[in-house]
């Protein structure tokens, strides 16, 4: 065990660490018991490798094992065409939000002051807010119908 100390105040906090780690507990209920070996050709570790890619939650050893049992293998993919497109979606997101806020704050201005020239003053700054929305919402809509056509094409 590595003991750690660390202080607190006028009082020291003490850590014990233990230098092994434990059985998690999925190994505890599959009774895997017969470890068996095997000789594979590169061409079927190379298409074993590339599978295992596709999925990083998964190992050699479940890969096999669930081809033996024939069960599903899932496979995960990334489109590198939609990159810029869910970046500039970000992109539009985060400024239609900023938009928004700057509404709200003015809304909330808005009602705080009775005078009728304020009230005027505000509500002439949150149309330019609202004018200066709908570029963005068009944009969006833009962006939004030419993903539904590649989608909905297939």
């Amino acid at each position: 065990m590595i003991k750690y100390i660390y202080p607190t105040g006028a009082y020291f906090y003490t850590c014990f660490i233990p230098l092994y780690m434990p059985k998690s507990r999925s190994a505890k209920k599959k009774n895997f018991t017969h470890h068996v070996g095997i000789l594979l050709d590169d061409k079927i570790f190379n298409d074993l490798q590339q599978l295992l890619k596709g999925n990083p939650r998964n190992c050699m050893s479940r890969l096999i094992r669930d081809i033996l049992h024939q069960k599903p293998i899932k496979v995960f993919t990334k489109d590198q065409t939609l990159d810029n497109v869910m970046e500039e979606l970000a992109k539009l997101r985060s400024e239609i939000r900023a938009i928004g806020v700057n509404i709200n704050q003015i809304t909330r201005l808005f009602n705080t002051y009775p005078e009728p020239q304020r009230k005027a003053y505000f509500a002439k700054m949150a149309f330019k807010e609202h004018q200066a929305l709908e570029p963005k919402i068009m944009a969006l809509l833009t962006i939004i119908s030419n993903l539904a056509k590649r989608w909905l094409s297939d």
